[in-house]
C-alpha cells in the first residue's frame, strides 16, 4: 500500500513539473510572438518615414536638423544589434517623428499636400497600432516575469533555463508631464 502512495505522489509531481514546463514554454512563445508584432509594425514605420522624409523636405528647408535626426534614428533602429537597443533605438526614433510632427503643423502648405497628409495618417496609424502590439507585449512579459518569479514555478524556471523577459520602456522624457500655456500671450499682473 505504501508504495502504491509513493508512486502516486511521484507521479502527481511529474504531472506537475511538466505542466509547468509546457505553461512557462507557453508564455515565452507568447512573448515572442508578441514581439515579432511589434517587429511587423516597426518594418511598415521604417518603410514609411523615407516617403515622408522625401514628401516634407522640400517644403521644409530650414528644418533640415529634425529630418536628419530622424533619418539617422530610423537608421539606427534598423541596424540595432540586440533587442535593448532596438527598444532604445526606437524611443529616439518615437521622439524624432513626435518633433517632426508638431514642425509639420508650422507649414500650411503640407496641410494641403494629399500625399504628405496620406503618408502622415498611415504613420499616425502605424504609431496606433505600435503602441498597442507594446501593450500586449509588455502583458505577456509580465505573465512570463510573473510565472519565473512565484512559487513554486521559479524551481521549474531556474532549473531549464527560462528567464526573465524585457519590458518596452517609454522613451526618456515621454514620463514628463507636458507644460501647456492656456494663457494665449496674455500677460497677467
Amino acid at each position: 500500500m505504501g508504495g502504491w502512495i509513493i508512486l502516486a505522489i511521484i507521479a502527481a509531481l511529474a504531472v506537475w513539473v511538466v505542466m509547468t514546463y509546457n505553461s512557462l514554454v507557453r508564455l515565452k512563445n507568447q512573448v515572442d510572438a508578441a514581439w515579432r508584432q511589434i517587429d511587423v509594425q516597426l518594418k511598415r514605420r521604417h518603410d514609411l518615414i523615407p516617403n515622408l522624409v522625401e514628401a516634407v523636405k522640400g517644403y521644409m528647408q530650414f528644418e533640415r536638423d529634425t529630418l536628419t535626426q530622424v533619418v539617422e534614428a530610423r537608421n539606427r533602429a534598423v541596424s540595432a544589434s540586440d533587442q535593448g537597443a532596438r527598444m532604445a533605438a526606437e524611443n529616439q526614433l518615437s521622439a524624432g517623428l513626435g518633433r517632426l510632427f508638431a514642425l509639420m503643423e508650422n507649414y500650411p502648405q503640407l496641410k494641403a499636400d494629399q500625399n504628405v497628409m496620406r503618408l502622415q495618417e498611415e504613420l499616425t496609424t502605424t504609431e496606433n497600432q505600435l503602441a498597442f502590439s507594446r501593450q500586449a507585449y509588455n502583458d505577456s512579459v509580465m505573465q512570463l516575469n510573473t510565472r519565473v518569479e512565484t512559487f513554486p514555478g521559479n524551481i521549474i524556471a531556474n532549473n531549464f533555463g527560462f528567464r526573465q523577459a524585457d519590458y518596452f520602456k517609454a522613451a526618456a522624457g515621454d514620463e514628463a508631464v507636458p507644460k501647456v500655456d492656456l494663457s494665449m500671450g496674455v500677460k497677467q499682473a
